[in-house]
């Protein structure tokens, strides 16, 4: 399985980290050694100084497919969740400066702790969800799926023309304004409306 991510699908994120807004989605990926479940831990790494969480919903593709428009796009996954794009923000400065990939930024060990999945079904409109996460009490990022530059559909239409999805790839859209940085003991909770189906510490 692998996991497609997309960066800068949130125009209010694009902005508070000075980037131009893509025309098209903008995608990387990272490897299955990212996925953290079941509300395990994440241990705080000392490569770097600086590690941010980034809020993203997520989707699972339940079919193979390849080619997909986005029409067609809501037969191919069927489980949402939240996840956390943790991302080593004093490496990807250095790498972007350089023009250098940035796999080491966020796709080291345990950098996608990913939440429990509900059924899509569960929930009225997937394009117009309320999702928030709080760290320590505190509500860090908010936001609706109807403020994503690109939707679950388009991203899934663009991925597959480069990359076959297969069942139990995992989609994560984009992260909406308020990064920050984690720090030791941190506890974050996230949810889809008012349901948490992520709850974790840093340590």
């Amino acid at each position: 399985m692998k996991i497609i991510c997309v960066g800068l699908n949130y125009r209010q994120h694009a902005r508070e980290l000075n980037w131009i807004i893509p025309d098209e989605p903008v995608i990387f990926m990272k490897p299955d050694s990212a996925i953290l479940k079941n509300n395990k831990p994440f241990f705080l790494p000392d490569f770097s100084n600086d590690i941010h969480y980034e809020v993203e919903v997520v989707f699972k593709i339940c079919r193979l497919g390849k080619g997909i428009q986005a029409k067609y796009a809501y037969r191919y996954y069927d489980e949402i969740t939240l996840g956390i794009d943790i991302t080593a923000r004093d490496l990807q400065a250095k790498v972007r400066k350089e023009s250098l990939p940035w796999e080491i930024t966020k796709g080291f060990d345990g950098a996608a702790p990913v939440g429990r999945f509900l059924p899509v079904t569960s929930f009225r409109n997937i394009n117009d969800l309320d999702f928030r996460l709080e760290i320590n009490g505190k509500v860090v990022q908010k936001s609706n799926t109807s403020d994503m530059i690109f939707s679950i559909d388009r991203i899934i239409e663009y991925s597959s023309i480069f990359f076959t999805l297969k069942t139990g790839d995992l989609i994560f859209t984009g992260t909406p304004p308020g990064v920050g940085k984690l720090n030791k003991n941190d506890h974050l909770v996230g949810y889809i409306e008012n349901i948490p189906v992520i709850d974790f510490e840093i340590k």
